[in-house]
């Protein structure tokens, strides 16, 4: 059995294409398969037209969440009620070609891997958005503590196993090709060239794609703590010696007239103190939101999936 995972949110303009590609795709190496979509609270027609796919192809099937969960709760939701015993994710704007799933099915079913990730060896697209995405991979790989992260995506196929570890693991604040990278196992790839979005608006901006970044980083590494520490303890070996100045320059009788230079210090203390709370609070935050301990996503509909697998 081969599962599909496709989380969407108002892509109406792609349904059809999507399928078109994906279904001969599979088809090519699996016989018993299913596609699951997660509609992520769409406002659109996506539902309808996924429905009407469906109709002729029971095999696609579709969890309507309740609201906009979020990508990644979204791909949560589908992984959860997958029966598949390998299970693929891609995402649903075909920029990640749906032909290349053959050859990550047969790399890892031939080669003993136990996950197959899509490796992005170039982009197509507009310039801005591919220097956000160069800068968020070399961001997070530098800074993170999985160092084998650079151009890899959610576009990914993993056996049943890789797939329970995957999920055993609860936090609500969740990026997944991290998860993905940290559970282990064997680990392969499939080079391609990332495409543009075929049709429509991307639905990730600047704005989503910095709270993504900070999501990977904050929950894979432990650099702005240490960057803290760093700078404070820099800032007290600094104003210690600025310190011993200020007194040897009272003995002396040359110390300098004005405030300025005691208010840059206060006004600079007080940033970095700033910084800081910030950079607590979001560990804070993160900390908090398991404690809540909430349903990463609820689901308003199921057709074709049994309810609670």
């Amino acid at each position: 059995m081969f599962s599909l995972v496709i989380p969407i949110f108002n892509e109406e303009k792609l349904i059809d294409d999507l399928l078109k590609r994906t279904i001969p795709s599979i088809e090519s190496f699996a016989v018993d398969y299913e596609v699951i979509f997660v509609d992520d609270g769409s406002t659109d027609k996506s539902i309808e037209k996924i429905l009407a796919w469906r109709e002729g192809n029971e095999k696609i099937k579709l969890l309507s969440l309740s609201k906009n969960f979020g990508h990644q709760a979204a791909y949560t939701a589908g992984l959860e009620n997958a029966s598949g015993d390998i299970v693929a994710m891609m995402d649903g704007d075909l920029q990640d070609p749906p032909e290349l799933l053959s050859a990550m099915y047969r790399k890892l079913t031939e080669e003993d891997y136990d996950i197959i990730s899509g490796k992005r060896t170039g982009r197509k697209g507009s310039r801005g958005r591919i220097i956000y995405s160069v800068l968020f991979h070399s961001i997070f790989t530098n800074i993170g503590e999985l160092r084998d992260m650079d151009n890899y995506g959610n576009y990914s196929m993993m056996n049943r196993i890789a797939l329970d570890a995957l999920l055993s693991m609860k936090e609500k604040v969740r990026y997944l090709p991290g998860l993905r990278s940290f559970i282990g196992f064997r680990h392969g790839d499939v080079e391609f060239v990332r495409d543009d979005r075929f049709r429509g608006k991307s639905k990730m901006n600047l704005q989503k794609l910095f709270v993504l970044a900070a999501d990977a980083i904050f929950s894979f590494s432990r650099f702005p703590i240490r960057v803290c520490l760093l700078l404070g303890t820099l800032g007290t070996i600094v104003f210690m010696g600025a310190g011993i100045y200020v007194l040897i320059s009272k003995i002396t009788g040359s110390a300098p007239l004005g405030w300025s230079s005691t208010m840059l210090s206060i006004y600079f203390l007080g940033s970095i103190q700033l910084v800081f709370l910030g950079i607590l609070g979001e560990y804070i935050f993160r900390s908090y939101k398991e404690s809540q301990n909430r349903p990463i996503y609820f689901v308003r509909k199921f057709f074709g999936v049994s309810r609670g697998k």
